[in-house]
């Protein structure tokens, strides 16, 4: 599956690359690249959508969150 992060990451603009790395290693063993990748880029189209603006730390908060429900999700499923 590494094409399919690769793709995914050279989608991404440049500025968010640094918060998909902090979330990475936030979220080491809990979440695969691609998961993270995927939350920061739907973050960003969200936050775009409803504020008309998508920063980095915006965008990091709003993954954040995604990513820490996804995790609560899967742990009650075990």
């Amino acid at each position: 599956m590494p094409e399919k992060t690769e793709t995914a990451a050279a989608a991404t603009p440049r500025v968010f690359i640094p918060v998909i790395d902090r979330l990475m290693a936030e979220f080491a063993g809990v979440h695969q690249q691609a998961t993270v990748t995927r939350c920061v880029d739907a973050a960003r189209h969200g936050a775009w959508e409803v504020t008309g603006k998508a920063t980095p730390d915006l965008v990091e908060r709003i993954a954040r969150q995604h990513l820490q429900v996804l995790a609560l999700a899967f742990a009650e499923r075990s």
